[in-house]
């Protein structure tokens, strides 16, 4: 019911000189000189509150349509500006909102508002009041995702957001471990279509199955080491029949995550062997080189180039170290973990990642960046990181994978 209203969706302009609209001249060292015009700073922040309030307060409106509308400009917001102090006074009538929407709304009202509460808790950070976010929000998502008569479009946005969230604020074990059981229970059907041969399970559930398995691997990241060899001893074996599914993106998350659970399984044992190496590398060597003339040439070219990685890092155990330079800062990600959880957090921030990785306290920590830093365009001239350095880096995270995580095994249970 209810018409819906004119609103003016978050735009780059709003989101003032902070924001992911200049953004992309941060790697420029002329960006950090300071000419310009001079910005009313404290203006432009009034009028910015002023317009999210507008959108908070739409997410109730009668029609569809504008909430909707109002989700996705707050999910521009929260995506290209660090929004702390505004989101803390806010935060439970934020969460309401995006729980009545999850409950109440159509299919693409609840992927907004998934989006949502994935950027709300990266904005918050692991702490308490994630938590009580997370507690809210968490059952909820957790039916949607097992409701077999919700669109397979919604299902798919509330695994992605279960798992990030969880991610992002559960230092509980069991709830951990629950919401990776949940994630496990969806894309384990995958395994059985293989067996299938009535046909019953669609493609269509595919998406499905591929957005639970890549929340499940980054919940699997940040397990303890004995959880991860359990996990490991299940899988390992099964994966690999997901590498002929028809679908290209099953088929690389399939493959990411056996190079990931191949790397896992060698950080727990040095002398880790699996007993079908032969016949998995096989596989991984014909998808490297897939000739198939029924596939388009784009997926070809990018299942050639995943796999290629995979490949090398289970027949070689090596990985292709990659640089991301975001303003004078430089991170080197050179682990499957680590591509893992950046390549999760850039699917959601999408062109706000390089803004966050500045300045939210959060995912510098996750990434290990420490403080946010500031550097004037001299200083930055100056920086330059050697190849020793990059080397020195690469040994530190290596020798990190031990004692990775803070969720130890011990205690767990209390």
């Amino acid at each position: 019911g209810g018409q819906p209203r004119n609103v003016q969706p978050f735009s780059d302009e709003d989101a003032s000189i902070e924001t992911m609209s200049h953004c992309s001249g941060f790697s420029d060292p002329a960006s950090f000189t300071e000419d310009g015009p001079e910005v009313d700073e404290e203006a432009t922040q009034e009028d910015l509150e002023y317009k999210l309030k507008g959108f908070i307060d739409l997410t109730l409106d009668k029609s569809a349509k504008t909430r909707q509308a109002a989700l996705e400009s707050l999910k521009s917001a929260f995506a290209s500006k660090i929004l702390y102090e505004f989101i803390m006074e806010r935060r439970m009538t934020l969460t309401d909102s995006i729980e009545r929407c999850i409950k109440k709304g159509k299919s693409d009202e609840q992927c907004a508002a998934a989006g949502l509460a994935c950027l709300l808790c990266v904005q918050m950070g692991s702490g308490i009041e994630s938590e009580e976010i997370f507690k809210t929000l968490g059952p909820v998502l957790k039916k949607i995702v097992c409701d077999g008569t919700a669109s397979i479009q919604a299902r798919q946005a509330c695994a992605t957001c279960l798992g990030i969230c969880c991610f992002i604020v559960t230092d509980d074990i069991t709830e951990l471990y629950s919401t990776m059981e949940c994630l496990e229970n969806i894309f384990m059907k995958a395994y059985q279509r293989d067996r299938d041969t009535n046909g019953v399970s669609s493609t269509h559930n595919t998406v499905l199955h591929v957005s639970a398995l890549l929340a499940w691997t980054l919940l699997l990241t940040i397990c303890p080491m004995n959880e991860v060899k359990k996990k490991i001893e299940m899988h390992l074996h099964k994966l690999p029949s997901l590498l002929s599914c028809d679908d290209l993106n099953m088929r690389i998350a399939a493959g990411e995550t056996l190079a990931l659970l191949f790397e896992l399984a060698r950080e727990t044992d040095a002398d880790f062997f699996y007993e079908d190496m032969d016949l998995l590398t096989e596989k991984l060597r014909a998808l490297a080189t897939d000739g198939n003339k029924h596939r388009a040439k784009v997926d070809k070219r990018k299942q050639r180039s995943v796999f290629r990685d995979v490949l090398r890092a289970v027949e070689e155990r090596d990985f292709p170290t990659e640089m991301v330079k975001f303003g004078p800062e430089r991170m080197y990600i050179d682990c499957w973990v680590k591509k893992q959880t950046y390549e999760t957090f850039k699917e959601i921030l999408g062109s706000g990642m390089q803004y966050h990785l500045q300045s939210n306290d959060f995912l510098r920590n996750v990434f290990e960046l420490g403080p946010p830093v500031m550097l004037d365009a001299a200083t930055l001239k100056t920086m330059k990181i050697s190849r020793f350095e990059r080397v020195a880096f690469k040994a530190r995270t290596k020798a990190r994978s031990k004692c990775r995580d803070k969720r130890a095994d011990v205690g767990e249970f209390f």
